[in-house]
C-alpha cells in the first residue's frame, strides 16, 4: 500500500486504460456461453436453451471449415514471410538518410495510409486495379487484354499481402526507428576504426541492437496468425474469390450477423481465440528459451 500511495499519480494515469480493457475486453467474456447455447435474442443469453457442444460439432463437420483454416493460415503466413521484414528493412534504410527534411517527408508519406480506413484505402486500390481502374485503362489504350485482379483467384492472395504491406509498413517502421535511437553511437565509431563498412555495421551493431524489439513484435505477429485482416478481406473480397480469400473472421461475420446464427459464430470465434492464446504462449516460450526479451 505504501508503494501504491508513492506512485499514486502513475496508477491514476493507468486507470483509464485498465477500465477500458475491463469494460470492453473482460466483461464481454460472459457472452462466450452463447457458443454452448441455441441463442435466441428475445430470450436473452441466460434463458436460451443449452445445446452443449453441438455448435462445435457443426463447425468441425462443416465442409467449409478446412477451407477457412487453410485460407486464414496461408494469408497470415504470407503476411509474416513477406510483410514482417519490410518495415525492418525500411527503418534500416531510413536510418542511413542524413537529410532530415527528406527523411521526415518520406516518413510522413509512408505512414499516412495507416490513418486511412480500409473502406477509403480499398476504394483507392479499386481505382487502380479495378475493371475500370488506371491499370486496365492503360492496358486498354495499349490494345492489351484487361485484367480484373480483384476477381482473379490466382491474384487475390498476392493482392491482399501487397496492399497490406503498402498500408502498414511505414507505421510499423516507427517502432524500429525508435529502437534504433537507443543504440550507442560509440559502437559505430569503434567498428569504423576496425574498418567495418556499412553492411557490417548493420549486421553486427544495428540488427543486434533492435533484435529484442524484432523478437517481441514477432511474438505478437504469431499470436495473430488466425487474424488475417477482417476489414481488408471484407472490402477486397467477393464471392468469386471466396475459395482462396474467405477467412474465419469473414465467415463469422456472415454466419453471425447476416444469417443470425449467433451460436455457431461464437463457437468459431472461441475456437480462434483459444488457438491464438496457445500460439502466443508457445511463441513467448520459444523466444524466452533463445535468450531474447519476452512478453512475460
Amino acid at each position: 500500500m505504501q508503494n501504491i500511495w508513492k506512485w499514486r499519480y502513475f496508477y491514476l494515469l493507468l486507470t483509464p486504460t485498465v477500465l477500458y480493457f475491463i469494460i470492453f475486453s473482460y466483461i464481454p467474456f460472459y457472452g462466450v456461453v452463447i457458443a454452448f447455447k441455441n441463442f435466441q435474442p428475445f430470450l436473452g443469453i441466460w434463458d436460451s436453451p443449452w445445446i452443449g457442444l453441438k455448435n462445435f460439432e457443426t463447425m468441425f463437420s462443416s465442409v467449409k471449415f478446412p477451407e477457412l483454416i487453410r485460407n486464414t493460415v496461408l494469408i497470415s503466413l504470407y503476411r509474416l514471410i513477406f510483410g514482417f521484414p519490410v518495415p525492418i528493412l525500411f527503418a534500416l534504410l531510413l536510418n542511413e538518410v542524413r537529410a532530415i527534411w527528406f527523411k521526415r517527408t518520406v516518413q510522413t508519406i509512408t505512414y499516412f495510409p495507416h490513418f486511412l480506413s480500409w473502406v477509403v484505402f480499398g476504394g483507392i486500390i479499386f481505382n487502380v486495379i479495378g475493371p475500370s481502374g488506371i491499370i486496365n485503362l492503360v492496358l486498354d489504350k495499349l490494345g492489351l487484354e484487361t485484367i480484373n485482379m480483384a476477381a482473379n483467384p490466382d491474384l487475390f492472395r498476392p493482392l491482399v499481402v501487397i496492399t497490406g504491406i503498402l498500408k502498414e509498413f511505414g507505421w510499423a517502421a516507427i517502432i524500429y526507428l525508435a529502437a534504433l535511437t537507443g543504440i550507442d553511437p560509440h559502437l559505430y565509431e569503434a567498428v569504423k576504426v576496425d574498418g567495418a563498412g556499412k553492411l557490417r555495421q548493420i549486421w553486427h551493431i544495428t540488427l543486434p541492437g533492435i533484435r529484442p524489439m524484432i523478437a517481441m513484435l514477432l511474438i505478437l505477429q504469431l499470436a495473430s496468425v488466425l487474424d488475417a485482416g477482417f476489414e481488408q478481406i471484407l472490402i477486397l473480397s467477393n464471392p468469386v474469390v471466396y475459395g482462396v480469400g474467405d477467412i474465419i473472421d469473414t465467415y463469422v461475420y456472415r454466419v453471425g450477423l447476416l444469417e443470425s446464427n449467433y451460436g455457431l459464430a461464437t463457437a468459431v470465434g472461441l475456437f480462434k481465440g483459444v488457438i491464438a492464446a496457445i500460439l502466443i504462449v508457445s511463441a513467448n516460450h520459444i523466444i524466452r528459451r533463445t535468450g531474447e526479451k519476452s512478453l512475460w
